[in-house]
């Protein structure tokens, strides 16, 4: 029987939450309220974050003809999901979706919806055993290593703290993609909300959850070594914004999020 962890709170279930979904339980919904009190713009971070993904993947189909995409932690399917977004642009496109938290295993059906013309999969992994995600996603044959891929870590690293090596972490997934491939990351900060957002930190680690928000200057090491594309690591809302796209006339400390793009050369 799969332990959905349905007496503690759980970041993937308070994500839906935030973004009105029902895939939740009350304690991660009184997790997420205690969370939204200290910071009612958290609401607003998950939208941004979301529509961040979408132009992202839009971006990288239609504009870098990226066909491949490894997306680790996946979270809890929320349509239109990442491969729902690609195949739009090309329905050849692939997709590996990657996540630790049994409740999206449970879930998983609602990513599988590829195309016939492409492919998804759902994998089990840690963002923080690299390799063994890497031997996971090789193993199962849906992304060829041979050809780009856009590794998206979306809303995650903030959840990997400097103990975990997340650097490292990244680095090593990252020296498994060949040249040609991508990097889309996003990332919550407390640059802008200080005293909210360490006030945030408390709560998630008080709940169990190590949370680590970075600044602008420790989120852009993540993307060392590769070429940024414009407009670089901007506040995610002002990432190549485009109408109707998601929340946009909001201010930095309300967003609160930072997210960039880059190809790795070689």
């Amino acid at each position: 029987m799969i332990d959905l962890g349905q007496d503690r709170p759980h970041s993937a279930r308070m994500y839906d939450y935030y973004l009105g979904g029902k895939t939740n339980y009350a304690v991660d919904r009184e997790a997420a309220e205690a969370v939204i009190e200290q910071f009612p713009a958290i609401l607003t971070v998950a939208r941004i974050n979301r529509a961040f993904m979408h132009r992202s993947a839009r971006f990288l189909a239609a504009e870098r003809g990226i066909r491949q995409f490894l997306d680790i932690g996946t979270g809890i399917p929320t349509e239109p999901n990442l491969h729902e977004v690609a195949q739009s642009v090309d329905p050849r496109c692939k997709v590996a979706y990657v996540d630790t938290d049994p409740i999206v295993l449970a879930y998983a059906d609602s990513l599988l919806t590829s195309s016939p013309e492409g492919e998804t999969t759902y994998l089990e992994g840690n963002v923080t055993e690299p390799e063994d995600v890497i031997a996971a996603v090789k193993e199962d044959g849906c992304l060829s290593f041979e050809e780009p891929i856009a590794l998206t870590l979306h809303a995650l690293l903030h959840f990997v703290t400097d103990e975990q090596d997340a650097y490292a972490i990244v680095e090593r997934l990252l020296a498994e993609l060949p040249s040609g491939s991508y990097l889309s990351l996003s990332h919550c900060t407390g640059d802008f909300a200080p005293k909210p957002w360490q006030a945030i930190v408390d709560l998630y680690t008080k709940k169990g959850t190590p949370v680590q928000v970075r600044s602008h200057e420790e989120v852009l090491r993540f993307f060392s070594g590769l070429d940024l594309v414009e407009p670089g690591l901007a506040v995610a809302h002002r990432w190549q914004p485009r109408p109707a796209s998601g929340p946009s006339l909001v201010n930095d400390a309300d967003a609160s999020l930072y997210a960039a793009v880059a190809m790795k050369r070689s």
